[in-house]
């Protein structure tokens, strides 16, 4: 596979995968968001469907937050083999600023899926507590209606 190939895939696959998973992440956050202020607790007389519910969608933001960072760890990996072909190739002539600069510019793949990660975890973890206080307000509710039928 040609250098610039290898270069492409890194700049253009690997860090536009971690775009559209960020995406992905924060328009399956939005619309969980809006769900939730809409989410009426009081029609569903089954906690199950009320759970089924509000989870739409949270096994993606976990993916994505859980894999981000193995997406971006690929394109350094990628990154370096290229830079070590560099080297390889120029071995009469290696000039150290531009193998650091290679190797510099290789990080940049583990540092965008990190900053997809970190966001997609605290996001998802913010969504599950919200689900589990819409669950403690439904419950709660259960409560008082099953009272006032005695």
């Amino acid at each position: 596979m040609p250098i610039e190939e290898i270069k492409h895939i890194v700049d253009y696959g690997i860090i536009g995968l971690l775009v559209f998973l960020s995406f992905i992440t924060f328009a399956f956050a939005i619309e969980r968001v809006l769900f939730f202020r809409s989410v009426n607790i009081k029609s569903y007389s089954n906690k199950i469907a009320l759970e089924l519910d509000l989870s739409k969608h949270l096994a993606t933001i976990a993916s994505i937050g859980s894999n981000a960072p193995y997406i971006g760890l690929l394109g350094t990996v990628l990154a370096i083999i290229l830079t070590f072909y560099i080297i390889g190739e120029q071995q009469a002539t290696i000039n150290p600023g531009e193998i650091m600069k290679h190797l510099a510019l290789a990080l940049k793949a583990t540092a965008a899926g990190l900053v997809v990660a970190i966001p997609a975890t605290v996001i998802y973890n913010a969504l599950l507590a919200k689900i589990d206080r819409i669950l403690a307000l439904w419950e709660i509710y259960q409560d008082q209606m099953g009272q006032s039928d005695r």
